[in-house]
């Protein structure tokens, strides 16, 4: 089921060990490659050909892939407004008011993001940078094993209060009825988002970054999808913004002994329902709480709908880790970087300042993952793989260009004229030193 792992560098070498070698592909993704594209394609060359017909052909390509991947050609591809309005009637009074207290307090969260322009007049004349927002998003929301309008809420409300103009969605089709999940096309009316597109995985990318006669293209694609998704944005970066490569979702808990063993197990579980390549681990020094961690998932698995995924991921990627203390725990949780990073100890406040490396950092047994998976205001749009060394949570800034303004007066550019050539002259480039000194008084 999970293992309890006693020897720190077998952990290191197994659950807590990240592989460097991007061509590491599921069985599942390999065989799927082959039964659409034939054998010898690699994820990439597939994707690769998808993008490039859809670039090419627009919907013609988009039908045709939808057609082969899916099994299933939405028509028409933009959901109607009848239908986007009708999806709160498709969803429980209760489910309704849950998405609307998460939809305000992600927005009251993201307006408190000190965002704004600034000048200087400092270094002579004005200077400064306006924050401008992007004109056009396009969001992705996933929607295989399960649909989540939670990814909605965190991909476009940070874009909204940042000042977009517009945001389309791309979301996969149903299997039935050719129709988006009820509770995502709800989640878009509240939203007041008008233009949602039937469209998945690679094919679904390449209409946003190119555009087609019905896709609009978009100056930014946001939002997590499975493999194809993010070699889809990997390939089209630098055509179009990209918010980041997501992969496969993780969790790192750190617990004392003073943890509470049956929430430590509850918060493993629904980390590791997300997907069987979802990494759920606990770092402890406690073999006890380990124990009775172990003990409480056992107990809660045979209850759950998604038993076998949950099953599947704990035994391949999850597991509990004995270390000798909380510094080797801390310090061990801050190097693997993970996506989510949970401290469940009796100090958490003290040991919450050792901790750099982390896409969200939750501090004490209250601030559980689920939280921000819905309702407490920070996105859930995070960097994973270890990415968190380097890139930062969904925000307002990932919306909004920055512009530099510069307005010199004339003492202060005649002050810049030499040292402006000197450099230019030192690189070889006389005709920048000319522009230069040609304003020479």
């Amino acid at each position: 089921m999970i293992e309890v792992i006693e020897d720190l560098q077998v952990a290191k070498s197994t659950i807590l060990h990240r592989s460097q070698k991007p061509t590491d592909y599921p069985d599942h993704v390999l065989s799927g490659v082959e039964r659409i594209f034939g054998d010898g394609v690699s994820p990439e060359n597939a994707v690769a050909r998808i993008l490039s017909d859809v670039r090419d052909n627009g919907d013609v390509a988009l039908r045709s892939w939808s057609e082969r991947i899916d099994g299933i050609v939405p028509d028409p591809f933009q959901v109607t407004q009848n239908n986007l309005s009708a999806g709160l009637e498709f969803i429980s009074a209760e489910t309704s008011q849950a998405m609307e207290l998460a939809l305000d307090r992600i927005r009251t969260f993201h307006s408190l993001q000190p965002v704004s322009d600034w000048e200087t007049k400092e270094l002579g004349g004005i200077m400064g940078q306006r924050m401008i927002p992007l004109e056009r998003v396009g969001v992705y929301v996933p929607s295989g094993t399960a649909s989540l309008p939670s990814s909605l809420l965190m991909a476009a409300i940070p874009a909204q209060v940042a000042g977009v103009q517009e945001i389309i969605v791309c979301t996969p089709p149903g299997k039935e009825g050719n129709q988006v999940a009820s509770v995502i096309l709800a989640a878009a009316h509240m939203l007041g988002i008008e233009k949602v597109y039937q469209l998945g995985g690679a094919q679904a990318i390449a209409a946003m970054a190119y555009g087609t006669e019905t896709v609009p293209r978009v100056d930014k694609i946001v939002g997590p999808g499975n493999i194809f998704v993010t070699l889809a944005k990997q390939q089209v970066f630098g055509q179009v913004g990209i918010d980041g490569l997501f992969g496969p979702t993780e969790t790192v808990i750190v617990a004392d002994e003073a943890a509470n063993p049956e929430w430590v197990a509850a918060d493993l579980l629904a980390q590791a329902e997300h997907d069987v390549l979802a990494t759920a681990i606990l770092i402890t020094p406690s073999l006890q709480l380990a124990q009775l961690v172990k003990a409480a998932i056992i107990d809660k698995i045979a209850t759950l709908k998604r038993k076998k995924i949950v099953q599947q991921s704990l035994i391949d990627r999850g597991g509990i880790v004995i270390v000798p203390d909380i510094e080797s725990a801390v310090s061990i949780a801050d190097e693997y970087a993970p996506e989510h990073l949970c401290l469940y100890l009796d100090d958490a406040d003290q040991w919450a300042n050792s901790v750099q490396n982390a896409g969200c950092l939750f501090v004490g047994q209250y601030s559980c993952e689920v939280m921000v998976d819905y309702v407490a205001g920070p996105n859930h749009i995070l960097p994973t793989g270890g990415t968190a060394r380097f890139a930062s949570t969904l925000n307002v800034l990932d919306f909004i260009k920055i512009m530099s303004v510069v307005t010199l007066d004339e003492k202060t550019s005649n002050s810049l004229i030499e040292p402006a050539a000197k450099i230019a002259l030192a690189e070889l480039l006389d005709a920048h030193a000319l522009a230069a000194l040609e304003r020479k008084p």
